[in-house]
């Protein structure tokens, strides 16, 4: 259905009227659901409990916001956190994707207005035409004139959201963006909490690798005792070769530990946006305990995760389109207008009687399309619950992710109780069987047997407090890494490029 309307000043007064209650009524309708935000299962409180000396969260108290790496008291993991967020290329892909959907908001939005377009002319056209009378053969008299025709139109066009599709459109892309930021917000938590733990890693391999020195240096020690008593006969060649092959064996695995450390140096390189050849960690052997995580309640994660509110951004905008589909059983309302000036001369081009106008409404409406409609709110639909179920699935997921990182620091922390104990029964282990193998009352294989025992106990207190750094850092990530969801753009933000 199409209305072309030119005519009188009243006339045309009167269609701007009609154009204008439309533009009214466009502001007051849209059909589809209202967004609320569907429950997921959360409970009252954590299963299992922190280390012992550990508090729940006091409500002043909160992982540093932004800088929860601080909390560790290291300056160099510090130094290198910083760098995360400057140089990461993974964090800079992530800032341009959210870039890219702010701008979508602004071209959604667009969509409210009217579009306005200008196309001026200068046309240069030859007219025949056919003059009075007849020539001497009596054929019609034909004259030929050329002319200037100077044209400036504007048109005006633009969709009367009576249905609120272009407003959802607008609501949808300020979610998407949201979530977007969202997900930037988990890029930056996820890379920094990884080059975290590496950088544990790292020096608990610093721990592993001064112990291993330590041993390699003590092995020889013995060595030379097997030596200088094999010497005066009292000790076999077999002693000897035992503890040569003790001190080498060990030597070995020092070597492979270079390796391991050398790899998670390079690791850390590229968290940082740079090659392997430019980064250098010291050696630093951990002894720190890992600090106290403010842990909080369970429904307070719902708002502390990027990854969750990542996830309910995306159900809001597909709620949208559940409303966008519906949008589509109803007609589309059309505005437009023209306008502007056409004279042959150049000189009457700008006067008011070279005005043109025209203005006209236009409904369509789509009468069969053989279910089309029907399948894209289905389909709609559907896409909406796939939301729903990933933003559960996300929210019981973190509430895992805190579960475990938690029984890992409490069991963690039992165990490097009772490593510890071992330890000491170890070194006495290889005290005793030392004074005893001088006496000549024991073996070498006894001393032997005593330093693999002290190493294997040794080595498993140094790797279980780098598990206790680490998991530390892993109930972090897991808790949002002090981030809530107050930190999400609003739409002023979204919209001044924020």
């Amino acid at each position: 259905m199409n209305y072309l309307m030119t005519g009188s000043r009243s006339f045309h007064n009167s269609l701007w009227f009609a154009l204008a209650c439309l533009l009214v009524l466009a502001g007051g309708c849209a059909v589809g659901p209202n967004y609320k935000r569907p429950t997921t299962p959360t409970p009252q409180v954590f299963k299992e409990q922190p280390p012992e000396g550990w508090k729940q969260a006091e409500p002043n108290a909160a992982i540093p916001r932004g800088k929860w790496w601080e909390i560790y008291n290291d300056p160099q993991l510090n130094d290198l956190e910083e760098q995360v967020n400057i140089s990461n290329q993974n964090v800079l892909a992530a800032a341009a994707q959210y870039r890219e959907a702010r701008d979508a908001v602004r071209v959604a939005r667009s969509s409210l207005f009217p579009t306005a377009t200008a196309s001026p002319s200068v046309t240069r056209q030859r007219i025949i035409a056919t003059a009075p009378g007849q020539s001497v053969s009596g054929t019609p008299t034909k004259t030929a004139n050329t002319e200037t025709l100077y044209d400036l139109p504007v048109d005006i066009s633009y969709q009367a959201d009576v249905w609120g599709n272009i407003r959802r459109s607008v609501t949808a892309a300020y979610a998407n963006a949201q979530a977007s930021f969202a997900d930037l917000e988990n890029a930056r938590l996820s890379y920094q909490a990884q080059l975290a733990e590496f950088y544990f890693e790292l020096h608990g391999q610093d721990g592993d690798i001064d112990l291993l020195e330590r041993s390699v240096k003590l092995y020889g020690d013995y060595l030379k005792l097997t030596q200088d008593r094999f010497q005066f006969g009292v000790a076999s060649g077999l002693d000897v070769a035992q503890a040569k092959t003790q001190l080498d064996t060990t030597r070995a695995q020092l070597i492979d530990l270079y390796v391991e450390r050398t790899q998670f140096e390079h690791a850390i390189a590229i968290l940082i946006g740079k090659p392997p050849a430019d980064l250098t960690i010291a050696p630093m052997v951990l002894k720190t305990l890992p600090p106290a995580v403010p842990i909080g309640v369970p429904s307070a994660l719902l708002e502390r995760r990027p990854d969750i509110a990542a996830s309910e951004r995306q159900m809001a905008a597909a709620n949208e389109q559940i409303g966008i589909a519906k949008s589509a059983y109803f007609p589309a309302v059309l505005l437009s207008a023209s306008g502007g000036f056409e004279a042959t001369k150049l000189s009457q081009w700008l006067n008011a009687s070279s005005a043109i106008w025209s203005a006209g409404m236009q409904l369509a409406e789509t009468l069969f399309d053989a279910g089309k409609r029907r399948a894209q709110l289905d389909s709609a639909r559907a896409a909406y619950d796939v939301t729903v179920a990933n933003y559960r699935q996300t929210s019981l997921t973190a509430f895992q992710q805190v579960e475990d990182e938690l029984a890992a620091l409490r069991v963690l922390e039992q165990e490097a109780t009772t490593t510890d104990a071992a330890v000491a029964d170890a070194q006495d282990e290889l005290s005793i069987s030392t004074d005893q193998y001088k006496a000549g009352t024991a073996t070498y294989l006894q001393v032997i047997t005593a330093q693999t025992f002290l190493l294997q106990n040794e080595k498993s207190a140094v790797d279980i407090l780098t598990r206790r750094m680490t998991a530390s850092v892993l109930l972090i990530e897991a808790l949002g890494g002090g981030w809530d969801a107050s930190q999400l753009p609003s739409k002023a933000d979204v919209l001044a490029n924020k």
